[in-house]
């Protein structure tokens, strides 16, 4: 047993009995479901990732976020729905998960715990069982606390292709729901700002609503999570990649007013703030009424909206038709929005 004080040590990440007993003691037990294997690699049956022959989605990301625990969700459950979110804006069904923890010493057992259970929770919520890891403890200062790498591994139906080259003019753009809310908790709990209406994090999976809309709308062009840089840097991806312009409505922009209102004092625009379960996708203009219609039937997506669309005009830029009834021009950030942010 460890007591409420005890600290993560140097000699728990090197490889003795101490990392064992770190292992056994606190990691494991809580991130096992039964499927995790003891070995330097997990070893899968084909047909446990791809039960129907379809293509394999492998994704990584790293997380750093800071502060490390925030309203709606912590560096644990963003470092498992992240992951899934990125297979999932590919078509992928989300299987499996491995999890690389750097940690620095120092770091409290009672939050490694904390953040342990929250990425149980949310793997568990996700549908997706983490079964092989890795940890490494470094000395003080050599890292923020607490690190995580993620990577996924999931299936894509035959059917589904998604890309950039299918888009074309006329072309919808879609949000699943609510923008900035993961960016503005943070910079809630990084100033220590204590609103009216707390802003939560969306941090969730989002597998399911992409799959409601998949099913809805077949023909879907293109599926991206809306995270660092937020809507703006997407829907500018967007417009490159698919050498066109694109033109959005600020009127039908779903904002909390929450948001907006740390947004006003803070100085930032929602467009630019980060999601963590929110994706933008494009549609054919002749599927919308379904898309929405599927999206909104699900709670966490109850907002989404079409916000814009794709045009000849203006190849590669973006353009936001504004709440006064002008135009201007919708760049992506530049320089260090908000630093460590996911």
């Amino acid at each position: 047993m460890v007591n409420s004080e005890a600290k993560i040590s140097v000699s728990q990440g090197s490889g003795g009995r101490d990392m064992q007993k770190l292992l056994q003691d606190t990691i494991l037990p809580i991130l096992n479901n039964g499927q995790h294997q003891n070995a330097d690699a997990a070893t899968i049956a084909s047909s446990a990732i791809t039960p129907q022959g379809e293509a394999l989605a492998f994704t990584t990301d790293s997380y750093t976020v800071s502060p490390r625990q925030f309203a709606g969700g912590d560096i644990g459950s963003l470092a498992v729905n992240g992951t899934v979110n990125d297979l999932a804006c590919s078509g992928a069904i989300p299987r499996f998960l491995s999890c690389s923890l750097i940690i620095e010493e120092g770091l409290a057992f009672t939050e490694l715990k904390e953040i342990l259970t929250s990425m149980r929770q949310a793997a568990d919520a996700a549908g997706v069982a983490i079964i092989t890891g890795d940890t490494k403890v470094v000395p003080r200062g050599a890292a923020d606390g607490l690190y995580i790498n993620t990577a996924g591994i999931g299936s894509i139906p035959g059917e589904i292709k998604l890309g950039a080259g299918s888009i074309v003019a006329g072309d919808q753009i879609i949000v699943s729901g609510y923008l900035g809310d993961h960016g503005a908790a943070i910079l809630c709990a990084r100033e220590d700002l204590r609103l009216e209406s707390q802003v939560k994090s969306d941090c969730r999976p989002i597998h399911q609503m992409v799959q409601a809309l998949l099913s809805a709308c077949p023909n879907t062009r293109f599926i991206r999570d809306a995270t660092r840089g937020g809507v703006a840097t997407v829907v500018n991806e967007i417009a490159a990649e698919a050498n066109l312009g694109a033109i959005l409505d600020e009127a039908q922009l779903p904002v909390r007013q929450a948001v907006r209102s740390t947004c006003e004092l803070l100085g930032f625009d929602p467009l630019w703030l980060a999601n963590e379960g929110t994706f933008i996708a494009v549609i054919p203009a002749a599927s919308s009424a379904a898309a929405l219609a599927a999206l909104r039937e699900i709670p966490e997506s109850a907002q989404a909206a079409i916000i814009g669309r794709l045009t000849e005009e203006h190849h590669g830029m973006v353009a936001i038709k504004t709440l006064f009834g002008g135009e201007r021009t919708l760049d992506m950030p530049s320089g260090e929005l908000l630093p460590r942010i996911c």
